[in-house]
């Protein structure tokens, strides 16, 4: 089959909307929730909150060890016969969300763990309050240390978004497929979805690494 450049240039336009409709809105949205989520599991546990430190552990260890795709159906097909239905992208950016804040919490506690020691007697020394502890000495100092690892989550995220369509969300992919459906021609629009994947992904993390740069200077 050969390459037709008006046929590509005529669906490139819908590809895009698709993009920035829901693939991007998915992947930020469900970064937003999944590193504050994350963080606030990876402090309960660091505090060892009594039970609730637990259940937040065996929560985590049990997302981590169950595939994404299964989260997403469960979200999707199984809520509703309890009566809690979400509209199909609440449900993706829930289930991207909730799944990657689970690693996101372990990113978190490894860094949190490798503060030095003095820094936290230090602040016990200085009477300084928990909560200032926390957003001045120790989360500046830990996320400086696992941004590269939050960054490849958010990279890992974003190409995992085509799953969304299996809960009947128009993303990208699935409109390249659909496209393809009713053209029978599917070598320009799934080669033009790499593209763009390619061209989302490569800056993201140029800008990722110079951010890393930039705080470890």
């Amino acid at each position: 089959m050969t390459w037709d450049w008006d046929y590509a240039f005529d669906i490139l336009p819908d590809l895009l909307s698709a993009f920035v409709r829901y693939t991007l809105v998915a992947t930020v949205l469900g970064t937003l929730l999944g590193a504050t989520l994350g963080l606030v599991f990876a402090v309960i546990r660091r505090l060892r909150v009594p039970v609730l430190a637990q259940l937040v552990g065996a929560f985590v260890e049990f997302v981590r060890s169950t595939p994404l795709l299964v989260q997403l159906f469960f979200l999707f097909y199984v809520l509703p016969l309890a009566g809690i239905t979400l509209p199909a992208l609440t449900t993706g950016v829930i289930g991207l969300g909730v799944h990657y804040a689970c690693y996101y919490a372990e990113i978190y506690r490894a860094g949190i763990e490798g503060v030095p020691k003095g820094q936290w007697e230090a602040s016990t020394a200085l009477s300084l309050p928990p909560r200032y502890t926390w957003q001045h000495v120790v989360l500046p100092q830990a996320i400086r240390r696992v941004l590269p690892a939050l960054g490849n989550n958010v990279i890992s995220m974003f190409k995992e978004t085509p799953f969304l369509a299996l809960i009947t969300v128009p993303e990208m992919v699935q409109q390249a497929q659909s496209i393809g459906g009713y053209s029978f021609r599917y070598v320009e629009p799934i080669t033009l979805v790499g593209l763009i994947f390619l061209a989302a992904s490569y800056p993201t993390a140029i800008a990722l690494r110079r951010l890393e740069i930039r705080l470890g200077s």
